[in-house]
């Protein structure tokens, strides 16, 4: 499965789910993270919304920065398993 963030440079919600997810071992998930400054359309879609999560073509609900390592895993795998 693949994961998309959209995200921008300097925005700290998208960097800690970004650390958030780089520690998911348990979960097999390539994640691409696409810089929304370097497309308009990504720009014009997403630059009030960031960050934003995809699970292969479908946008899943923004997780709470809160959230622990173990509450987002649990949340993908929920997500990952309506996927199959």
């Amino acid at each position: 499965m693949k994961l998309i963030l959209y995200s921008k440079p300097g925005c700290h919600l998208c960097e800690g789910l970004q650390e958030k997810l780089e520690q998911i071992h348990s979960l097999a998930f390539d994640l691409e993270v696409r810089d929304i400054t370097t497309r308009e359309d990504w720009f014009a879609a997403y630059q009030y919304e960031i960050p934003v999560l995809y699970l292969d073509d479908r946008a899943l609900p923004r997780p709470s920065p809160r959230s622990s390592i173990s509450q987002l895993e649990s949340m993908l795998q929920n997500y990952m398993s309506a996927n199959d």
